[in-house]
């Protein structure tokens, strides 16, 4: 048989176990109010780029570096007068500095042993860059450049690249989106588990990201900004917390 002490000790026990479980029932709100909930919410708009930037590139090769340097001139001036007869005003080209390149060839003997060099001349480059608003007007002169090289040019055209220069307006759009989308989801989901948000404890912003329409663009953890499509869609995501009121 059990001593009455032992008795007594078990009967404290069992209050105060019941006693603890009592306080935290009790108490459930209060540690509820701590309860959180994690939602994301994205913003997403599609638009039309609304800046474009060409660049080409031309050479010419003479034996002396003077005759290099006047042939190039002409090539310019060529070049500046396609431009501007497709509509593409002064301001908008730009002509970069000139680089040199002193061209040779290795000499070998009978045996294939590199005996020197001959110097072959003077190669000259010069790129142009024209930054536009007219998107259509530029792409039409890139399309057009073999105007340039049936008159003898060594010309080297790059693809169109396209810009959007209202980013700051884009971006605060779509944080406002990316935050209603979020706290809509926030508010269905408290809903459904017989409970509502309360107030907001954090906010974070994900990566700006641009992606070409119709394209194969992937997402990246750095974010993507495409400059090779037109037509684009710029997305941001938002991650809340907010709290949960049972």
């Amino acid at each position: 048989m059990s001593s009455p002490k032992k008795t007594t000790s078990y009967a404290l026990v069992i209050l105060l176990s019941v006693g603890i479980l009592s306080y935290a029932y009790m108490h459930r709100y209060t540690y509820s109010e701590k309860n959180t909930i994690e939602v994301k919410g994205i913003g997403s708009k599609s638009f039309k780029s609304n800046l474009i930037v060409w660049e080409g590139s031309f050479y010419t090769t003479n034996e002396t570096l003077q005759g290099a340097y006047a042939e190039l001139k002409k090539h310019q001036d060529i070049v500046k007068s396609f431009l501007l007869g497709k509509g593409v005003a002064e301001k908008e080209m730009v002509f970069g500095a000139v680089e040199t390149d002193k061209r040779s060839e290795s000499i070998y003997n009978n045996d294939g042993r590199r005996i020197g060099s001959r110097f072959l001349g003077y190669r000259l480059s010069q790129d142009v860059t024209i930054e536009s608003s007219e998107l259509e007007k530029v792409e039409m002169v890139s399309r057009s450049i073999t105007e340039v090289l049936n008159q003898g040019l060594e010309f080297y055209s790059k693809s169109p690249r396209y810009y959007f220069n209202e980013l700051d307006n884009l971006k605060h759009d779509l944080i406002s989106l990316a935050t209603e989308d979020a706290k809509n989801r926030a508010e269905i989901i408290a809903q459904k588990a017989g409970a509502s948000i309360g107030d907001l404890k954090s906010a974070d912003m994900g990566v700006f990201q641009i992606v070409g329409q119709n394209s194969t663009d992937e997402y990246s953890w750095g974010g993507t900004y495409n400059t090779s499509s037109k037509y684009k869609t710029a997305s941001v995501t938002m991650d809340l917390t907010y709290e949960i009121n049972n």
